[in-house]
């Protein structure tokens, strides 16, 4: 039905009309003309706007030859949608049989690789022209093109979680000459010789009025941010006694940093594994352990390269099997803190760190806890807005399809995370937690290594079962070395910020805008540091 537009003289009045002439008739009143002119341009502007939506929806109607719509019957399929009612969708049904069945049967026939559009450039250009495809064959086109796709971006992202475990698991040449620098200045300079602590000072390694922090590490630079990053942030570093384990062949060169780099007033001391009696002469369950998950491992496993093979593993499955095969998890120095109260046999409570954090703020708080008769406090991980870290349970880590875990353990159950623990050495000597931990050790290894993820901590969710306090998040934050979401504002409101995962801060493929929190606290003018080309960036 065509319509009149009629607008007064005096620009008071809009009238609308219908072309026969019937005096029925909208009129609008208006207070000025400058008002007119504002709504005149106004509703020009809503039937320019209505327009284009009239259009696309009779081009959608177009396809596989649906009946068109006129003017007035799009706007009516228009209406309803725009006064929030459901309309039926025009997409043709095929279209939806198509993308929704998952066999084969729908494939481009006998297609190769070559036959599928490659990029959305080449789809749009598939559909140009005279042969313009049915609805169908659109839908087939484009499942093929977006399986081929995701398939591709499957295995770049594979590739790239392959990549950077190469890159984490070996040791940097810059850490490599460190190494093998302070050696050597161990062997010629007596200076670098130092007991430690100095005679005087050697009784408040037993104190108990002392905060006592204990460090394994075998990665000299890492060690000592660590410990230079905790003298620096605390309120009271004369009260501070760190207690640095390492292994044989870095004891000489881990002595010579810290003799020529003391950290006055806090006290250091530097103990090899090999220095403690026990472990030196007993029979440590561990040591055995991981010479039986070595070979278990090489022989079952077949390395990262079978890892990687999988075609049934989604890459950030493929990604965590890939970190728990780090040689980290491997070492000794991740399983010496089930031996800490056999190491420190004066100590009542001692806070334990990995290497891999940066202490942001004083941690002499953390004595105050009233732990509540538990052995272990630690930070939950099941529970905050990072959804890729704080999101693990108890199902994350362990294998509850094997009758030994699910009958013993909640699979919905909180997880906890190592790196910044409190450990209360008196409660823990009253239980049979390190007992435990091999008892599981031994049933994994007999069960083909099929309990658990590799790795430390899920046989440590399971010693320390019914042993845990949980601790505010703010004093470990967690994921620093797995993704780069964690602002670097957020990053600095916590006391610990752990770089977890396999982008390490010391290494090239950490994360620029986090990796400056760990590198505030390298000397970079340090002559050993200079003459190993270790930079900030």
């Amino acid at each position: 039905m065509k319509m009149q537009l009629h607008i007064s003289p005096s620009l008071r009045h809009v009238t609308v009309l219908p072309a026969k002439g019937v005096r029925e008739f909208i009129k609008v009143k208006v207070g000025s003309k400058k008002v007119s002119y504002r709504m005149v341009f106004y509703t020009l502007l809503f039937l320019t706007f209505l327009l284009r939506f009239v259009f696309v929806l009779t081009a959608v109607d177009t396809i596989d030859g649906q009946t068109r719509c006129s003017t007035i019957g799009c706007l009516k399929k228009l209406g309803p949608g725009m006064l929030g009612k459901n309309r039926q969708s025009t997409v043709p049904e095929v279209i939806y049989q198509v993308l929704e069945d998952p066999s084969s049967k729908y494939d481009i026939p006998g297609g190769s690789d070559a036959d599928i559009p490659q990029t959305l450039e080449d789809f749009v250009s598939s559909l140009k022209g005279s042969n313009r495809p049915d609805a169908k064959t659109f839908a087939i086109k484009l499942k093929s093109m977006l399986t081929l796709l995701e398939e591709r971006t499957r295995k770049a992202k594979i590739q790239e979680y392959l990549y950077r475990h190469v890159a984490s698991s070996s040791i940097p040449k810059q850490l490599n000459c460190l190494a093998l620098q302070l050696a050597n200045e161990h062997a010629t300079n007596a200076n670098a010789r130092l007991q430690l602590p100095s005679p005087e000072r050697v009784p408040t390694l037993v104190d108990n009025s002392y905060f006592h922090f204990v460090l394994a590490s075998d990665n000299i630079l890492a060690a000592s941010v660590v410990a230079t990053s905790l003298v620096y942030n605390s309120l009271r570093p004369d009260m501070v006694v760190i207690h640095i384990i390492t292994d044989r062949k870095t004891y000489s060169p881990m002595q010579a940093w810290f003799s020529l780099h003391p950290l006055t007033p806090a006290v250091v001391e530097i103990k090899a594994l090999h220095h403690f009696d026990w472990f030196a002469k007993g029979k440590v369950p561990v040591l055995e352990a991981m010479e039986k998950d070595q070979k278990a491992r090489s022989q079952f496993r077949g390395g990262s390269s079978a890892i990687v093979a999988e075609n049934t593993e989604k890459p950030y499955v493929i990604a965590a099997k890939l970190q728990a095969m780090s040689p980290k998890y491997n070492s000794l120095m991740n399983h010496v803190r089930i031996y800490l109260p056999e190491m420190f046999p004066s100590l009542n409570k001692v806070v334990f760190l990995d290497d891999d954090l940066v202490v942001q703020s004083d941690l002499s708080p953390l004595w105050d806890i009233d732990m509540n008769g538990k052995v272990n406090g630690a930070v939950e991980t099941c529970r905050g807005e990072d959804k890729f870290v704080m999101s693990k349970r108890f199902k994350s880590y362990l294998n509850f399809s094997h009758p030994l875990i699910s009958k013993n353990f909640n699979a919905n159950e909180c997880a906890w995370a190592y790196g910044m623990n409190i450990f209360d050495l008196e409660a823990w000597r009253n239980t049979n937690i390190t007992q435990n931990y091999h008892y599981w050790l031994e049933e994994n290894l007999k069960s083909d290594l099929s309990l658990w993820q590799l790795g430390t901590l899920p046989p440590g969710l399971i010693a320390f079962h019914g042993h845990v306090h949980t601790i505010d998040p703010f004093w470990h934050m967690l994921g620093l070395g797995y993704q780069e979401n964690t602002s670097q504002a957020d990053a600095q409101s916590a006391a610990v910020i752990h770089f977890n995962g396999r982008t390490k801060p010391w290494l090239d493929i950490a994360f620029p805008q986090l990796r400056t929190l760990w590198t505030k606290y390298v000397n970079f003018s340090d002559k050993f540091i200079k003459s190993c080309h270790i930079r900030a960036s």
